[in-house]
């Protein structure tokens, strides 16, 4: 069997959000991808600022890279998207999965969104199961792997998968399903797709956390690695237990910090809402919503 091709893979990590976003490209055409950037938000005095997302940009510039394609693999609930902010610096697309209106559906209410129309134009493209997209002379191959969000998706680009928050590093396990949308099943399930990759495939975690016994943030395992010890779902782990682990340590979690800020900009690309007549942009924190 032909191995699959390597893509260059490059990684920052937001300490603030313990999220990781990456920079891949294809060495050949040095076409490249963003995957899941973060822009930057101090929630004591409601600032953003764009510099993570710049360091990324000026890195690719640096290389000669082309930013072809601005790939979100959910709507994040712990961060905000720099999604909007690079696509009018690079004029590249945002992607993301087809079931963003489900989301959308979910919380534009919520945040008495009037502006969002649950349909995913906030988007340049929405993908699903087995779409393909070009990346020079690689491809940027789909899975739909819901079960954290209904809009979850893993980007496979040669020999690497970027699987967002399905699975963390196997020493942390897999991702909350108590989300509204999410399911412990179809976790369980879109984890055992991913697995089912070659095992040599590079998996790529949307973020990293430090079990005990651990001092270093990492960010890259395989599929290898996950089928032999990752806590939650290694091999020979049933679905029904997952499902007890799952629900039980779901029921522990609180909401995460920046959940609020993070879905209301999130579900419309990394864009802020509409400024008021005043001309001030607002961030809505609904009470006792969540």
């Amino acid at each position: 069997m032909t191995p699959s091709p390597a893509p260059v893979v490059q990684a920052w990590f937001d300490a603030a959000t313990h999220t990781v976003s990456y920079l891949v490209h294809d060495p050949a055409t040095r076409d490249a991808a963003i995957i899941d950037p973060v822009l930057d938000f101090t929630p004591n005095n409601s600032r953003i600022a764009t510099t993570s997302a710049d360091t990324i940009l000026a890195s690719a510039e640096a290389q000669g890279l082309t930013i072809r394609w601005l790939l979100e693999t959910h709507v994040h609930a712990d961060h905000l998207s720099a999604a909007h902010h690079l696509r009018e610096r690079t004029g590249a697309p945002v992607v993301i999965g087809r079931h963003i209106t489900d989301v959308q559906g979910i919380f534009a209410p919520l945040f008495e969104a009037d502006d969002v129309t649950p349909d995913g134009s906030q988007f340049e493209q929405l993908v699903e199961e087995g779409d393909s997209l070009p990346l020079g002379e690689m491809a940027i191959k789909v899975l739909h792997t819901p079960g954290h969000t209904p809009a979850c998706v893993t980007y496979v680009i040669g020999d690497a998968a970027f699987v967002g928050d399905t699975l963390f590093m196997p020493d942390y396990g897999t991702a909350r399903a108590d989300f509204p949308g999410g399911s412990a099943e179809t976790l369980y399930r879109s984890t055992r797709r991913i697995l089912s990759l070659p095992v040599e495939t590079r998996i790529f975690v949307g973020h990293d956390y430090l079990p005990a016994g651990r001092s270093q943030f990492v960010w890259e395992t395989s599929v290898a690695e996950q089928r032999k010890g990752n806590i939650h779902v290694h091999d020979g782990v049933s679905e029904a237990e997952f499902v007890a682990m799952r629900t039980a340590r779901d029921a522990t979690l609180s909401a995460p910090q920046l959940i609020l800020p993070s879905l209301q900009v999130n579900i419309r690309a990394g864009a802020m809402p509409p400024p008021s007549p005043g001309g001030h942009v607002y961030l809505k924190l609904p009470v006792n919503a969540i």
